[in-house]
């Protein structure tokens, strides 16, 4: 079928002019789709109420706290529109708030466009994703969440959690990757990519440490006799996970815990081998950060 027929030409609203750097992503990404502006947040809720867009995206001077007061009003009107929160200002609550409104995702200025291209694509690309991320309990230092067994949940909530860590920008990168690979970890192992099993994860933010736990429905396993992570290989054997997951049938990989261990200061796993969590110190002077106090 033709993508001109206009019943079948998927539709997104970006609060912006024209000629803004995510309208410019926007247009290269959703080429195929029908691009449409608006000057503010309420000129956006009005074309909103008129009809319906499959996805919208904020990038004025608005804040991330107007930001997810215009998705609430979004959510009455329209409850499955896919929003993507682009903020200039905003704090750890703000993007608490905006998870547990359910937003798509969420970006603060400076702009990768790289990273907003990505989540422009799982816009594009996931069916039901509505209660892929699950909010159980949420304070600015203390959230819980029950996320879905799949690629794309654990893509879009690695981007909400560079956004409320709150941390410096080196620091954030390197949490949240060890967070996003300990996720895949969990999905792949524990819950075997089944969409319809669920991890569930928490985080805390101390005034010197941040942990994030993640507990995943398998049976667990144990650590210092799995061979199909790259932590156990003997240093004459730095090769040996591959070929026992390659024997196994097990896709390439197994660098996960390895990496993780190498991005934050702790890692434990608990007694079963299904429940992680990751401790990264804040100005603590036995590591020699430079990070100002809380």
């Amino acid at each position: 079928m033709s993508h001109d027929n206009p019943q079948l030409l998927k539709t997104v609203l970006v609060v912006a002019c024209s000629d803004s750097p995510v309208t410019s992503v926007v247009s290269t990404v959703l080429s195929s789709w029908k691009l449409e502006c608006a000057r503010d947040n309420e000129e956006a809720l009005a074309l909103l109420e008129k009809s319906a867009f499959d996805l919208v995206i904020t990038d004025t001077a608005s804040s991330g706290r107007e930001d997810v007061e215009l998705l609430r009003k979004v959510r009455l009107v329209r409850p499955h529109t896919r929003l993507i929160i682009v903020a200039d200002r905003t704090t750890p609550a703000d993007v608490i708030a905006a998870i547990r409104a359910r937003a798509f995702s969420y970006f603060t200025k400076p702009l990768s466009a790289e990273a907003l291209g990505e989540v422009l694509q799982l816009a594009m690309e996931s069916p039901a994703w509505d209660d892929a991320i699950e909010m159980l309990s949420g304070t600015d230092a203390w959230l819980r969440l029950s996320v879905r067994c799949d690629v794309s949940t654990a893509n879009r909530l690695h981007q909400f959690v560079r956004e409320f860590l709150d941390l410096p920008e080196v620091d954030e990168d390197k949490v949240a990757t060890a967070f996003r690979e300990m996720l895949l970890n969990a999905m792949e192992h524990g819950g075997k990519f089944d969409p319809e099993r669920r991890i569930e994860i928490a985080y805390l933010r101390a005034r010197h440490v941040v942990l994030i736990r993640i507990k995943d429905p398998g049976e667990g396993f144990s650590l210092q006799e799995n061979l199909d992570t790259a932590a156990n290989n003997p240093p004459d054997d730095p090769m040996r996970h591959l070929k026992h997951r390659e024997a196994q049938g097990i896709r390439p990989g197994g660098y996960g815990i390895l990496l993780a261990k190498n991005l934050v200061d702790e890692l434990f796993y608990g007694e079963k081998g299904n429940d992680v969590l990751l401790i990264k110190y804040i100005n603590d002077e036995r590591r020699g950060s430079a990070s100002p106090p809380l």
